[in-house]
């Protein structure tokens, strides 16, 4: 299977995982600005997470977070900081999470793992409501 097929169908293992886990599916492929990408936002309760979902067939080569490096770290902040801005800043606490998921589609149940809070936004992103602005009614946060 191509990797564009392996990492869609891992996102959506990991999506039915979040929803089985009570969270909210917001948005999924979500391209806040023309360079990056958001594979999940997901809330549950007053949470918004930012989820980078990461598939393997198999851990030979190590666990899939590790695949996060920085360059992508910084994409996933920058991503999540479009789509706050859009969105007008809602009320929420925000978060950037991995979702593992090793496995192959059509094969035995995949493991899922989610890792809340994998890493923080960096202290120059600043994320508070403009006064005057309102939110976007698409994201419906």
């Amino acid at each position: 299977m191509p990797n564009s097929e392996t990492g869609l169908w891992g996102e959506d293992v990991a999506a039915l995982s979040l929803s089985n886990n009570g969270y909210t599916i917001v948005a999924r492929r979500v391209r806040p600005n023309k360079h990056d990408e958001i594979d999940i936002v997901a809330r549950k309760g007053n949470v918004l997470a930012f989820v980078e979902v990461k598939t393997r067939g198999s851990e030979a080569f190590g666990r899939p977070a590790s695949a996060v490096d920085s360059a992508k770290r910084r994409a996933l902040c920058r991503a999540a900081a479009s789509f706050l801005r859009r969105a007008g800043y809602p009320d929420l606490c925000y978060r950037l999470d991995i979702i593992e998921v090793v496995g192959h589609q059509g094969g035995p149940n995949p493991v899922v793992r989610h890792i809340e809070d994998a890493f923080r936004f960096p202290l120059r992103y600043r994320f508070s409501p403009r006064p005057g602005r309102r939110p976007s009614p698409f994201y419906g946060l």
